[in-house]
């Protein structure tokens, strides 16, 4: 038996659809995205405005949201978005600034100034959601430093009885590349160790949202795979999602780390196939990325008619693996009947 506050449980029935799998679109991403445009359009990064942002933004989530129980968006750029989302499509917002800490060593997650828990959920957000580069293999008093501020994080969404979405993603602390084969074979160690750890009850996480745990390019026989390297056969590949699988009781979801749309549904195949029990996705660039050109050089009303086409032939294509495989986001408690609500948060 597990016990879910009211707001914790309102959380995630919103952002769930009527199965209880996430099925969230993702559209959060904003230095990436000025500087994908930007490329696109030949321009330099600060030509991109604000005005642009919101507006691919808002197109995208327009489009999208009808298709999706949640929509993933940052408070910086996504709000006006926001309120052009479908009718019965959750909201989750972001924490974090765009990438981290430049200043200092370690990747420390850096936040929106003025932003906590309560404003999230005060600006109609139904989860929060944070990201964080974490390496089981950092330096002990970096890893701390992060520890600390999840747990932090933590308090503040129990207090504002609002659910706590951590997605986690690795790197090489030694600077090594995190595109190659050796990176490759660490990655399954990088992705479980660090479930294993945001699952500990300190830290409050309600959701992981978390990497396919092997770089598909360097598995024998997958669409991604390079032809030459190998890391992992496909039965060694079913094991480390198996052993994923096994390493925390939290629901958790796939994040798609900007593959092509083909790649994230055939690892979470994969991940079906091992019997993997995971509760949705949170699904961006997968989806929407090829429309960035369409936008850059033809504008607004192209990216719209591009993505009622391919868009949502993506996202459908994507739901329709959930369908086969995706579970409920109480099954990893053991069934609807398991999960206990109380009426007022603990202090």
């Amino acid at each position: 038996m597990v016990t879910i506050s009211e707001g914790k449980l309102k959380s995630f029935e919103n952002v769930s659809n009527d199965k209880g799998v996430i099925t969230a679109a993702a559209m959060d991403q904003r230095g990436s995205l000025q500087k994908s445009i930007a490329k696109a359009k030949g321009v330099s990064d600060k030509e991109i405005t604000r005005a642009m942002m919101e507006e691919f933004k808002t197109i995208v989530t327009k489009v999208l949201t009808p298709y999706a129980s949640a929509i993933l968006l940052d408070p910086e750029f996504g709000l006006p978005a926001a309120k052009a989302r479908s009718k019965n499509t959750g909201l989750l917002l972001a924490y974090e600034k765009t990438g981290y800490d430049a200043s200092g060593p370690g990747r420390i997650p850096d936040f929106i100034e003025g932003y906590s828990a309560k404003k999230i959920k005060e600006d109609g957000g139904d989860c929060v959601k944070v990201l964080l580069y974490y390496s089981p293999f950092e330096e002990a008093k970096v890893n701390e430093r992060k520890h600390q501020i999840m747990e932090r994080i933590g308090k503040e969404c129990e207090e504002a009885d609002i659910a706590f979405f951590l997605e986690f993603v690795g790197y090489d602390p030694k600077g090594g590349d995190e595109k190659g084969l050796e990176f490759a074979k660490l990655k399954p160690e990088i992705v479980i160790k660090s479930m294993e750890e945001f699952s500990k009850d300190k830290y409050k996480v309600d959701v992981l949202k978390v990497e396919i745990p092997i770089n598909v390019k360097f598995l024998k026989g997958s669409k991604a795979f390079n032809g030459s390297e190998i890391a992992y056969d496909w039965e060694q590949a079913k094991e480390i999602f198996r052993r994923q699988d096994k390493c925390t009781k939290k629901p958790f979801i796939y994040l798609s780390a900007g593959v092509d749309d083909d790649i994230f549904r055939e690892s979470l195949e994969l991940a079906i196939s091992a019997g993997v029990d995971f509760a949705g996705v949170l699904c961006g660039r997968a989806t929407w990325k090829d429309g960035i050109s369409v936008y850059a050089k033809e504008g607004g009303k192209a990216l719209e008619t591009w993505l009622l086409d391919r868009g949502v032939k993506n996202i459908k294509a994507l739901n329709a693996v959930l369908d086969k495989g995706a579970k409920s986001w109480y099954s990893r408690y053991g069934g609807r009947d398991k999960v206990q609500v109380r009426s007022k948060v603990l202090k």
